[in-house]
């Protein structure tokens, strides 16, 4: 079976990336930066080697790919950022945009790592 894969590459800005957490887009074009919230232009996973200061990072861009969990997520939960750039169960808030990186293949908890289909987008409802 063949498996295709789109990548593509972005620049770290001053500072590293872990493997398996979540980057964002930077002000700078073609520049990422560690995610720190839901709301964030949120790019996907970095991958298991991460990205060291103003180094280049590949990024799958269609099909799967891993991410650390900050919480407990169940299988199909859409994904988001937490603070620490861990991957949570995104949740739409009034009048906000939640982005999120696509949606859990499996369950786990806090600090695990599982695979994720890529589907960017956004969550949100109306005010109350």
């Amino acid at each position: 079976m063949t498996s295709l894969v789109l990548k593509k590459s972005f620049k770290a800005t001053a500072a590293a990336i872990a493997g398996f957490l979540i980057a964002k887009h930077s002000a700078a074009n073609g520049t990422i930066e560690v995610a720190s919230s839901s709301t964030d232009p949120l790019i996907g996973a970095v991958d298991s080697l991460g990205v060291e200061a103003s180094g280049l990072a590949d990024f799958n861009l269609a099909g799967m790919a891993p991410v650390r969990l900050g919480g407990a997520v169940a299988a199909g939960d859409p994904l988001t950022s937490d603070a620490n750039a861990k991957a949570i169960k995104a949740l739409p808030a009034n009048s906000t945009q939640v982005r999120i990186i696509g949606f859990a293949l499996a369950a786990g908890v806090a600090d695990d790592i599982i695979d994720y289909h890529i589907a960017p987008g956004c969550l949100s409802k109306a005010s109350a």
